[in-house]
């Protein structure tokens, strides 16, 4: 019996990485009946024992290790399944775009209520900075000062010409971080940048739609300086799973401090009067997108009796 972490799940194959080197590993058939309705139910940055055959070179993961925490989507719009998108991370690192392809307000909102759904510091890195004309680094700029208002990490790179990419000196020290985003963002071109050694595939953006064409297949941990980062492939929705309608607001920082002015404390933030969240979009102290964004979670529950178009 050893035990090991896990840098690479292609689904049925799983690559650990061990004191003494790196081991393919298969799962133990009971293992995925273990848990919360997961496609996968082992996970990059999972800590696992596993027994090793000497004799094949092969090992079979036996038991995860309690996690610290893990970040997690709807797999589809209309699955009750849930996808594990890394585990045991420090950091949720979203890689966004304004253009080529375009990351929306709704999507980056999505990820960061799943990072604070599992008590997750997410952190939103705008990449190609560079192919900007002045309306949309008018743009990039009213969101970046959006999300530093509410309280977030928030910084602008270009991989392509190297702008301050330093800045993941400190974020990546002796941290592990999972990178997402939306396919063609560039994600595997910055893990490249990072780790000079490394040669991950990536792709051109696609001419006729505008959105990028997959090219990490399977999430994978790299070493990168002092840390460790885990390229995750890309997704064009982001749907949260295992989640109360009530709990929903909590995921907003800025809905935290304001919520505590409404009238009843069970409020919803929809419909009831003297609702304080609603009173502080229309005055503008909470930016109408990330309502927007916030009623548009709600309405993904399928208990959920409200399905507003307030703020659309």
């Amino acid at each position: 019996m050893a035990q090991a972490i896990v840098i690479k799940s292609t689904g049925k194959q799983y690559l650990v990485r061990t004191d003494a080197g790196i081991i393919s590993c298969s799962l133990r058939g009971k293992l995925k009946q273990i848990g919360f309705k997961s496609t996968n139910p082992v996970a990059v940055g999972d800590v696992v024992d596993f027994d090793f055959d000497k004799n094949s070179e092969f090992g079979v993961i036996t038991k995860i290790q309690p996690r610290k925490n893990k970040i997690v989507r709807r797999s589809t719009n209309l699955s009750r399944y849930a996808h594990i998108l890394a585990a045991n991370i420090d950091y949720a690192v979203l890689v966004a775009t304004v253009k080529n392809p375009k990351t929306y307000p709704e999507f980056i909102d999505r990820f960061i209520a799943g990072a604070e759904q599992s008590n997750i510091e997410p952190i939103i890195i705008f990449n190609k900075i560079d192919i900007l004309d002045k309306d949309e680094l008018t743009e990039l700029n009213s969101l970046t000062e959006m999300y530093e208002k509410i309280g977030f990490k928030v910084f602008q790179i270009s991989v392509l010409q190297s702008l301050n990419i330093n800045i993941f000196d400190e974020i990546i020290a002796d941290k592990i971080i999972m990178l997402s985003g939306n396919s063609g963002v560039g994600k595997s071109s910055l893990v490249n940048r990072l780790n000079e050694k490394l040669d991950l595939k990536t792709s051109e953006i696609s001419e006729s739609y505008g959105g990028g064409k997959h090219t990490t297949t399977f999430a994978e941990m790299h070493q990168v300086g002092k840390g460790w980062v885990i390229d995750t492939p890309g997704i064009k929705g982001y749907g949260l799973t295992d989640f109360k309608p009530e709990d929903v607001a909590t995921y907003f920082r800025e809905f935290r401090e304001v919520s505590k002015r409404c009238k009843y404390n069970n409020c919803s933030h929809t419909h009831e009067p003297g609702c304080a969240v609603k009173s502080a979009v229309d005055s503008g102290e909470i930016h109408a997108s990330r309502y927007k964004s916030y009623i548009s979670i709600l309405n993904d529950n399928e208990e959920d009796k409200y399905r507003l178009d307030a703020y659309r």
